[in-house]
């Protein structure tokens, strides 16, 4: 697809993202411990480099609160932010061995219901934790994605706290945006070619800074002071350290910086892959990012953010889930985000600071709710347990802990599914008429002895039982003892046994010899 045939589409989504990254940007860096502009400069370099080097269509790379709370402690531990920033830099070049490996491919092997379940755990969080800031409470930051919050507040009594708080201007603005999202959704409003041109969540922006001006001058008790506001602070430079410092550090704290170095590729590398490839499925056009290369262009990225003081980089899904439903086509979005995000620091910062945090609260609403909707949650209950208790799984524990531990926890009970099926079908057995048929319907191991036994004990006296495994490219010496064993204590039963021999079969006991 032609970039620059789309930009009448990707400009304005990357303007929407844009407004949306600032805050973020901001409150992932103070969460991390980390100077403010270190989180700005991540979001630049993340939309630029990561746009030009990645083959993501939608993916925006930047500053992530699953890594926050591995940046803050590996900050304290290490000592220093400076040489934090050169373990981002380490892990960027073991990003890009990883991607050279092909290790980029694990994220093919994650379920659907696992990846289908971090979208809609993403999406409760936009939700639940962007209703305080649509209704005006705003002592939590941006960004804040981690269930126990550290004013010690969670998720949800942050939810009552607001209720009890709220700010009557941020209130009407956020109705306000809503209905200005819900109108350009309407069918009546999308028939004309050239509102469909401008996303609606740029005019939820502008429309918020002008009625809160408005407010300002016309009913000052309604209108939004600075700290419901974008605030963006005076912003400085961090550097890597000097050649004295590296050349004084010691063999522990070599130690420290290597171990760091590799949990931040990691984590990285595991939070882009799953996050690219839960993209790819909200991609209307169905194209499919190229794992590999994703790992190498975050690894380019991450050493560019490590050398100018970023904070390490990865692919956003709450970002990029903005980005799709602002109407981008192509990677020139993610790339306007971050020059429009360089831009804004030097040209224009005193514009940012008019945008009310609610409006911005209200995008990520709308956003959260489109990747968790109700029907999706009636399609995985549908599809059967098997596929809707993982799904459901991740996207709650995602909710209630983080990103990381919702996809591990999710896949776990995905494998437990797995599991249960494979050893549920791999031997089957029909009766007809007192006679019985044990056939193995692929490779039997040892996990199966606890089926092969409760099949064989409930086969009655007097039977005949042909055991069948001449299908399997596989069958464990466990199983072949226990069919042996069966064989001699059959007849203590009366039970007749045969087993099936094929010329075609693999294995050595179920495999007819012709004769010589």
């Amino acid at each position: 697809m032609n970039h620059f045939k789309q930009i009448q589409h990707d400009v304005p989504a990357g303007l929407v993202v844009f407004f949306v990254s600032v805050p973020l940007c901001l409150g992932i860096a103070l969460a991390s411990g980390a100077p403010l502009m270190s989180g700005l400069v991540a979001g630049v370099l993340g939309g630029v480099l990561g746009g030009l080097f990645s083959k993501s269509p939608f993916s925006v790379a930047g500053p992530a609160a699953g890594l926050a709370s591995v940046a803050l402690f590996s900050i304290s531990e290490l000592g220093s932010f400076q040489l934090f920033l050169l373990a981002v830099v380490l892990a960027g070049v073991i990003q890009i061995i990883l991607g050279l490996l092909r290790a980029g491919s694990i994220g093919r092997f994650f379920p659907v219901s696992v990846i289908k379940g971090m979208l809609a755990g993403i999406g409760l969080i936009l939700v639940f934790k962007q209703i305080p800031h649509a209704l005006g409470y705003d002592l939590n930051f941006e960004g804040d994605e981690a269930f126990f919050q550290p004013d010690k507040e969670n998720t949800f009594s942050e939810i009552i706290r607001a209720i009890q708080n709220i700010t009557p201007g941020a209130l009407l603005i956020s109705i306000l945006s809503l209905i200005i999202l819900l109108v350009w959704v309407s069918r009546i409003w999308k028939s004309n070619r050239w509102i469909r041109l401008i996303p609606g969540p740029l005019v939820v922006v502008l429309v918020s800074v002008l009625v809160n001006r408005w407010m300002l001058f016309a009913f000052p008790e309604l209108g939004l002071a600075a700290e419901h506001l974008v605030n963006l602070p005076v912003l400085q430079w961090a550097t890597l350290p000097g050649e004295e410092v590296l050349f004084s550090l010691d063999t522990t704290l070599v130690t420290k910086l290597l171990l760091v170095a590799v949990t931040v590729a990691v984590v990285a590398s595991l939070e882009t892959v799953l996050n690219v490839e839960a993209i790819d499925k909200l991609d209307p056009y169905r194209r499919t990012t190229p794992l590999n290369r994703e790992l190498i262009a975050q690894g380019a990225t991450n050493i560019a953010s490590g050398l100018l003081g970023g904070l390490p980089v990865t692919s956003v899904i709450a970002r990029s889930s903005v980005n799709i439903n602002a109407g981008a086509r192509t990677r020139l979005s993610t790339i306007t985000q971050g020059l429009l995000l360089a831009l804004s620091v030097w040209l224009f910062p005193g514009i940012l600071k008019m945008i009310p945090l609610a409006s911005l609260a209200v995008i990520l609403i709308v956003t959260g709710y489109r990747l968790t909707p109700l029907s999706l949650w009636e399609t995985m209950y549908r599809k059967g347990l098997d596929q809707f208790i993982p799904f459901a799984v991740t996207a709650l524990v995602i909710l209630f802990s983080n990103l990381l531990t919702g996809i591990m926890v999710g896949l776990v009970i995905a494998l437990v599914f797995v599991l249960k099926s494979n050893f549920r079908l791999s031997i089957l057995k029909v009766n007809r008429d007192g006679q019985y048929l044990v056939k193995f319907t692929r490779d039997v191991t040892f996990l199966n002895k606890a089926l092969l036994h409760r099949i064989l004990v409930q086969i009655p006296d007097g039977a005949h039982v042909y055991i069948d495994g001449t299908r399997s490219q596989f069958i464990d010496k466990d199983i072949i003892e226990m069919v042996e064993d069966f064989q001699k204590s059959a007849p203590l039963k009366k039970i007749s046994v045969e087993i099936v021999k094929k010329n075609y079969a693999v294995h050595p006991f179920f495999k007819h010899e012709e004769p010589t």
